[in-house]
């Protein structure tokens, strides 16, 4: 059991708590809970958990505000748990690094599936892909890092699979429909503007772009990573 994944739930609702833990580990996941965000947060620190499951609605500390401290501090796949449907809430989330959301009411069996999907993303397959080395960027996918400059850029999971994608296909344009297909997979239900967030985000951390490389948009269409072999 000690090779078990830990998940850590932070969810005030001890019914949901409660379900979820049940589900989880009979899936043969460690599981944590926790009911406040304060509380989640002290238990993230203090247990090291390998994935979180985080509700928006929180007392002492909102799930924004979770999910940003989360952020800051190191790259672990985080499911956001929201009992609103409005674009807002999903859009702020993906903003904050959160690697997928789902709507309550829910069913264990989708969060599971969900985590199980994230996972095989952020695990083991992608650590033995290649590293992609340019003029003043290192992706490296066995430690799961971008390097500008020499500089350790935090990415989220997500951010760096949909960078690392890109750019593991110079010069090749993509639409968003088949970046969301290839990164959130076929069952995916959200809306496209998910990539825009994305590009937008990789674009701040990254910072300016060089004239060897660029993530550029081609309006209309999607998104490419320009590679200039000859400057």
């Amino acid at each position: 059991m000690s090779d078990a994944i830990k998940v850590l739930i932070v969810e005030d609702d001890p019914n949901i708590c409660d379900l979820l833990q049940l589900y989880l580990e009979k899936e043969g996941y460690r599981v944590f809970l926790s009911y406040d965000g304060e509380e989640g947060l002290a238990q993230y620190y203090d247990g090291n958990p390998d994935f979180v499951i985080l509700d928006i609605m929180l007392p002492k500390m909102d799930g924004w505000e979770v999910c940003r401290e989360i952020r800051n501090d190191r790259n672990i796949p985080v499911l956001m748990l929201t009992g609103k449907g409005e674009s807002y809430d999903k859009v702020k989330g993906l903003e904050l690094g959160a690697d997928d959301y789902v709507v309550k009411p829910f069913e264990s069996k989708e969060i599971i599936a969900r985590m199980k999907a994230i996972l095989r993303r952020t695990n083991p397959h992608l650590k033995t892909q290649k590293n992609i080395e340019l003029t003043q960027l290192l992706i490296n996918m066995k430690e799961f890092k971008v390097y500008r400059r020499s500089k350790d850029i935090n990415l989220p999971p997500k951010e760096l699979e949909l960078l690392y994608f890109l750019a593991s296909q110079p010069n090749q344009v993509f639409t968003r429909q088949q970046l969301l297909e290839k990164i959130w997979g076929f069952d995916y239900e959200g809306d496209v503007r998910t990539i825009d967030v994305h590009i937008k985000r990789i674009r701040e951390k990254l910072g300016d772009e060089l004239p060897h490389w660029s993530l550029k948009t081609i309006r209309g269409v999607g998104y490419k990573f320009e590679v200039n072999l000859g400057v």
